[in-house]
């Protein structure tokens, strides 16, 4: 009797903290669909068996525990994992000596993911502070098919040949681009009142143009600003369109799960746009090479698409920033026609008042000389993704004030 109440009082006690939990993703990567062949620069999504994968991501916000929130969205099976590590990371992905641990799932060391599926694991007690990189080390045991990756990481991938290396000290790097495998959030127990940012957006967002393994990106520099205080989640995928599917379901279609359903949000940043633009009127070859489809699109079709946005927003509470479309004539898919409904589009977001506020990246980026453009040395090179100062510049100016 004595063994049996025992137990009850531990698990009654379990139940408690984990009901007072404050929980804010502190850490955020989108889930994608595969793709099964590659686009231009776009690789095909890798497949995995009998490997261990090793990812470090920056954290946000700091807490007293974690929790990762893993993804079996686009599969077409249920996904073994046989074994997961957290550790503060060092240089080059490996562990920081004493800080492994172990990571269960409902108490056990493995656990399959229902195709279509998250997964959450169990609280994991180490405490970490704002900005800590944390390795995170998934053993996949069987053959995964493509995987669902966020496509652009912007960091390096750790992968061993085989088996089950979760515990080691290092994983050799993977030469390529960083995807982002099967890992979608890291989660923080903030033990007081959770105070999260979701910056939703497309590849501008996603960091390309900025230097990898630098944690250069605008909502990178953003949660440096707010110093830890605000757990920010980047929900940004590159080539994501506000009205329709691309290498992505489009903003509308993934609002609700990027957003809506990410723990802790106050507030939303809304920057897309860009792509719905310049894909309707992109060269016939540049939407062959991606494989894409060239939708057209008005002004008026995009204002209606962000006021679905906000209402799905404000219906849950949050408040909502509208972003600015930034300039991008002398890119591969600029046009008079896209140019004229982007100043329209941007009037609206200024001056309508249906945003919360307003965050001007366009009046941040352009150059004076041509506003249709963006200014030497903020652009990547290619004359629409920012560079490392352009992201800076672009963090710099939003004012803190509307995350109190």
């Amino acid at each position: 009797m004595k063994t049996t109440s025992l137990i009850a009082g531990l698990a009654a006690l379990a139940m408690a903290t984990a009901a007072h939990a404050e929980w804010a993703r502190s850490w955020a990567a989108a889930p994608e669909p595969p793709r099964l062949t590659g686009f231009g620069p776009f690789p095909a999504s890798p497949a995995f068996a009998d490997q261990t994968v090793r990812q470090v991501v920056r954290l946000s916000a700091g807490g007293a525990r974690l929790r990762l929130r893993l993804t079996n969205a686009y599969g077409t099976k249920p996904l073994k994992i046989g074994a997961a590590h957290v550790a503060i990371a060092g240089p080059d992905g490996s562990i920081v000596p004493g800080t492994d641990r172990i990571v269960l799932f409902s108490g056990l060391p493995s656990a399959e993911i229902a195709a279509g599926a998250p997964l959450l694991s169990d609280p994991v007690e180490v405490k970490v502070p704002a900005f800590a990189h944390v390795a995170v080390s998934l053993y996949l045991p069987e053959d995964t098919g493509p995987c669902t990756c966020h496509q652009t990481g912007m960091q390096t991938l750790y992968v061993s040949e085989h088996g089950d290396v979760t515990g080691a000290p290092s994983v050799p790097a993977r030469p390529g681009p960083g995807f982002r495998a099967f890992l979608s959030g890291v989660e923080v127990d903030t033990g007081g009142p959770a105070a999260g940012l979701v910056a939703f957006g497309d590849s501008i967002t996603d960091g390309v143009g900025s230097t990898p393994d630098a944690d250069r990106r605008w909502p990178d520099i953003l949660a440096e600003r707010l110093d830890g205080r605000v757990a920010v989640a980047n929900e940004g995928i590159s080539g994501n369109r506000v009205l329709h599917d691309g290498f992505a379901q489009s903003a509308l279609a993934r609002f609700d799960r990027d957003v809506l359903a990410v723990p802790g949000a106050r507030w939303v940043v809304v920057f897309e746009g860009v792509n719905d633009l310049g894909l309707a009127s992109a060269p016939p070859e540049m939407i062959q090479r991606f494989g894409l489809t060239a939708d057209p699109v008005t002004a008026e079709g995009m204002i209606a698409g962000y006021r679905q946005l906000i209402a799905r927003a404000h219906a849950k509470g949050l408040k909502v920033y509208g972003a600015t479309i930034t300039p991008y004539k002398g890119s591969a898919y600029w046009s008079a026609e896209g140019e004229a409904k982007r100043q329209a589009i941007n009037a609206w977001i200024r001056t309508s008042g249906e945003f919360d506020g307003v965050i001007d990246f366009d009046a941040v980026l352009r150059d004076p000389a041509d506003p249709a453009q963006m200014r030497d040395g903020f652009h990547a090179g290619d004359h629409l993704h920012g560079s490392d100062a352009g992201y800076k510049a672009m963090a710099d100016a939003i004012d803190l004030r509307l995350f109190r």
